[in-house]
Order: structure tokens, then sequence, then C-alpha cells
């Protein structure tokens, strides 16, 4: 008997992602699994019912979650979610486990095997399976697009016989993935762009983008980053010098995004009142760390609000306002991860914890919470 996969709907009604496609589902089903999609799972991201029954699923109500041997998911399962898996089912999904150690040990006493898609390693094998970078991506685009709609003049120089219109000037704080995807994005939009990120290696990027950049390069400057390729925090000093030197910049600039998170800490404060407040009347900035505290003094989580004289946006989920698109990178994502554990002889799936993607994912299993950022460590041998 084939295994069975269990693509949920979404409990969270302002959550427009699913976690399979139709590519995927048709991916799981040449695997030899049998594929249940909860109706309607599907329909914020532009998939029907029947797109999925197109490709060999068989479309079910929620209880059926009971006879999955994997669920697939956007967000960490609620408790009520729980109670309808079977002990022992692997649950594969976007955990958020800092700061929520109760949730993973509830998923833990419930004999689930959960995979946290947000802790999977930043190697070369696990690239296509990085949930961060996908969504991260998107969320950077949506910035700008966000902040052009929310803007009262034209993003581009324009010169016409009325007389000229200046390009709109934006500067990108962090050049992660989210924001050398602003700063493409920007460019597009025909905008004079800048940048600034405490990584070395960033410098070279923004410029490749055709953008400016701008930070403080001291001998701080040129060892700020971690073997994973994340920023650092950085010294009180440093932070002082490159907040004067950001203050000072934005006072030109008619759009700023800011990208800045770091895992497992708060939001870093970036922009303070008195640097909006020092900003043209009618800028717009968009805070993408909003769901993490907020790199802006003044941001509120799921609003847009005035701020002396600013607007700032601080939507939640931004990768969820362009779900379609958002749903079709985080599913080939999750299949290309859960492929890594289907035996294509049997085709059973079966989870090896030697693996290193298994150990950097993998939060609970067999009753415990195993990952030893979260109070476990990863228990040796293989779990079905």
């Amino acid at each position: 008997m084939s295994q069975c996969i269990f693509v949920a709907r979404e409990s969270d009604t302002a959550e427009g992602r699913v976690a399979g496609s139709v590519e995927t589902v048709k991916k799981m089903k040449a695997l030899g699994l049998d594929v249940l999609v909860e109706a309607g799972a599907g329909l914020k991201s532009r998939i029907l019912d029947a797109d999925y029954e197109a490709v060999g699923a068989r479309i079910v109500g929620p209880q059926e979650a009971k006879s999955a041997d994997v669920v697939l998911k956007v967000r960490r399962p609620t408790s009520a979610e729980i109670a309808t898996y079977k002990s022992g089912a692997i649950v594969i999904a976007t955990m958020d486990p800092y700061g929520n150690e109760a949730a993973i040990a509830e998923m833990a006493k419930a004999g689930l095997t959960t995979f946290a898609m947000e802790l999977m390693p930043r190697i070369t094998r696990a690239q296509s399976m990085d949930i961060l970078s996908s969504q991260a991506n998107l969320a950077g685009y949506q910035a700008v697009i966000d902040a052009a709609h929310e803007f009262d003049r034209a993003m581009p120089m324009m010169m016409t016989a009325a007389g000229t219109v200046p390009a709109a000037k934006v500067f990108v704080m962090g050049a992660g993935v989210a924001g050398l995807q602003a700063i493409a994005t920007a460019r597009r939009l025909g905008a004079a762009v800048s940048a600034t990120d405490v990584r070395p290696a960033a410098k070279e990027q923004v410029a490749s983008l055709g953008a400016k950049f701008i930070a403080v390069e001291d001998d701080e400057f040129k060892a700020a980053e971690t073997a994973g390729g994340y920023a650092k925090e950085m010294s009180k000093e440093y932070q002082a010098k490159q907040a004067a030197l950001v203050a000072e910049h934005i006072t030109k600039q008619d759009m700023v995004i800011t990208t800045a998170l770091i895992p497992g800490r708060p939001a870093p404060r970036l922009v303070t009142r008195q640097m909006l407040a020092a900003m043209r009347n009618g800028s717009v900035v968009v805070d993408l760390a909003v769901e993490r505290g907020g790199n802006i003094e003044g941001s509120e989580a799921g609003k847009v609000v005035e701020v002396e004289g600013v607007k700032v946006i601080g939507y939640l989920n931004v990768p969820g306002r362009i779900a379609a698109s958002a749903s079709a990178l985080y599913a080939k994502n999750l299949i290309t991860f859960l492929e890594t554990m289907v035996d294509k002889e049997t085709r059973s799936v079966s989870v090896n914890v030697e693996d290193e993607l298994v150990k950097a994912t993998m939060l609970t299993n067999g009753g415990a919470v195993v990952h030893p950022n979260f109070g476990g460590a990863v228990a040796q041998g293989e779990a079905k």
C-alpha cells in the first residue's frame, strides 16, 4: 500500500499560500505516493480542486488528515490540527520555532516527526529547498510594489515637453536575498537606488545591480559575516557610526525598504522617529521585519501608518500577498526536501537522522523535542 501525503488547507484566513502545487502533486504521484488535498487548499493561489484532481490527487475533507503519513503545510499546525494527525506522522512546514517552544513541545507530545523548513542549512545541496530565500526573494519584489503603490509620484525619470519628472530615490537597508531583489525591482522601475549592509560581500552584489553602496567600511565591517552567510550583530560603536551615516543619507530619500533580520533574535532597530522626521513629507518606508518587532520605529504589524509625515508600511506575510507565485516556489522547496526521504524502490518515506538536512531541520521525533536549539539532542539511528 502506497504511503499517503496530505496537503493541508491553511487554517489562518490571512494565509493565501498552499504547500502543494499542481507540479509538485504530479511529482509526488510519480514517486508512487498517494496524494490527498484538502478541499479549497489552493484557491487563494489560483489552484482549483479540479486542477489537483487532473494530476491524480484526491480532494478530501480535513478529517482525512488522520490517514496521512506525511502532512505538508505552510504554517505550523494549530492544536486543533495536531489533534487530527496520527502519531508517527511526518509534518513539514514553516514552524517559526523561536519563542514558540510550547507549540513545539505539543507536537512532540502528539508523537509527530516535525521539520522546520526555515532551518534548512545554507549549503549547495539544499539551495533548492531554501524557503527563506525563495520567499524573501518575492518579499523584496513586493516591498517595492507596495511602496510604489503608496508613493504619490512616478518612479522613473521622465523627460517630457511639459518638464522633467525626477527619478525617485530608493534606499534599501539589508542586501540579503530580499534586499537584492528590492534593489533589482526598484531599478527596473527606474528609481535611483542605494543600499547598505554590514556584510562586506554585499558591496559587490549591490554594485552589480547598479546601486550605490552606503556603509562605514572599517575593520569591524570587514569581518562582519558569519560562516553561514548571515550578518553578525555589530558592536554599539559601529552601530552608532553606521546610524549617523544612514541618518544623513535618509534625509534625501523618497523610499526606504528595511530587510534586516537575524535568525532567533528581535529585529534590529535601523530607522528612528528622528530619521523619519528628517525625511521629506510624503516619503514611504517599508518594514519587512515587522513580524520580529520591526526595523522602523513606529511601524505597526499589518498596517500602513503615518509617522512624522512618512507612510510606514508594515504588512505581515509579504510573500503571501503574491500567493500564486509564492506557493509555486514554496511547494517546490518542500517536494525537493521530501524526495530525499523517499526510497525509490519501495516507494516509501523514511527519515535518516544521520542526514545533515534532517539534523538541521528536525524539531521533534519519537515523542521528544530533538533539535539542540530548542532543548533536545538529535536521536541516533533511524526514524520511520
